[in-house]
């Protein structure tokens, strides 16, 4: 295997700057073949983000935190996953920011997306406690770690039943109507036009070939980014919470601005929570392709404090999607804005942290 701590410092970086180049133009381009085939197949834009893109843009993350186990960089496997779910928060910020129209938690038509939110403010409670208390392997993997394995499933079947059902109705300026339904039906329409003389397996073909893309691409930036810890001295934590996540979720942030400019709100939103659901999920896969303590065990303060800032961010926007009030600050809503706040001074600690 090639050994890119040998390789100097800015061929490590170039290679890591074209691998999250081509991890973006990818994750743009696979967002109108998602909104496609939920147009072909009736299924929602809630359930194709959860599933669909969040899976697909979840890749770098499988390759980058599966690889960084395999060969023992558990550190930074651990942290990068934490510091992708607090990042992709802090991007529907930006998002919100880029679109400008209102603030984007007010523009939301479908309910599921506040139960994904729910659910990841749970499964990411899970692994802090695993972290706080410890773990004990079973099977070769931690009992905690099989924990939020269980979560994961348990949340795919909770939204998976959850579709079609409308336990509240999203309001404008606290007047119920469906202006908002309307609106994010008109998007898709539109959006889907584009693609819409291609036939579901020639839709479901690009997508796979753009998702092996960016395994590929995943997979670069998670040995050029572990080797960049090495030689930077900036060591694993801060890296794989900030460098290596940043250039991971460039697929989940591409495809978040490509809908929101598309007015697909729903779409953009659910496809970041899902993509944070699949990260905590993914603890169990790098805990079983790791070697030595169970990897929660492996984790120290710095990396509690990741999912505990995960967690505040993540209800923050929660909190906005409940409050739906479109107050305006910088051109983004006040909730997106204090999101960015929490961020950047979480990003503070952690770096003492470290």
């Amino acid at each position: 295997m090639f050994d890119f701590t040998q390789t100097n410092i800015s061929v490590n970086l170039s290679i890591f700057a074209v691998a999250a180049v081509v991890v973006w133009f990818a994750g743009a381009r696979i967002t109108g073949y998602a909104n496609a085939i939920s147009s072909k197949t009736g299924i929602g834009q809630a359930t194709i983000g959860l599933l669909l893109l969040g899976g697909v843009t979840s890749l770098p993350e499988i390759g980058a935190t599966v690889t960084s186990a395999a060969t023992g960089a558990s550190e930074l496997a651990i942290n990068n996953l934490l510091g992708s779910t607090a990042i992709q928060v802090a991007i529907l910020a930006i998002v919100d920011q880029l679109i400008g129209r209102k603030a984007l938690t007010s523009a939301i038509p479908d309910p599921n997306v506040m139960l994904q939110g729910g659910l990841n403010v749970l499964l990411l409670a899970i692994a802090a406690a695993g972290m706080v208390v410890g773990d004990i392997s079973v099977l070769g993997v931690g009992i905690w770690a099989w924990i939020c394995a269980a979560g994961y499933a348990f949340s795919i079947y909770i939204l998976s039943r959850s579709r079609n059902r409308k336990p509240w109705i999203a309001a404008e300026h606290g007047k119920v109507d469906h202006r908002l339904e309307k609106q994010q039906a008109e998007a898709e329409e539109e959006a889907s036009k584009e693609l819409a003389d291609r036939s579901l397996p020639n839709l479901i073909t690009w997508t796979a070939g753009l998702g092996l893309v960016i395994l590929v691409a995943g997979y670069l930036l998670s040995r050029a980014g572990d080797a960049l810890s090495e030689q930077s001295g900036l060591g694993g934590s801060f890296v794989g919470f900030v460098l290596l996540a940043f250039a991971t979720c460039l697929p989940e942030f591409s495809t978040a601005v490509t809908a929101a400019r598309a007015g697909l709100y729903t779409l953009a939103v659910s496809e970041i929570l899902g993509t944070n659901l699949i990260h905590v999920g993914l603890i169990f896969v790098i805990d079983l392709v790791g070697t030595g303590d169970p990897i929660l065990n492996q984790a120290g303060a710095f990396s509690v404090f990741g999912a505990l800032l995960g967690i505040a961010l993540t209800a923050l926007f929660v909190i906005g999607m409940a409050e739906r009030g479109d107050k305006t600050i910088l051109r983004m809503g006040i909730d997106s804005a204090t999101v960015l706040g929490c961020y950047f001074a979480g990003l503070i600690v952690l770096f003492f942290l470290r």
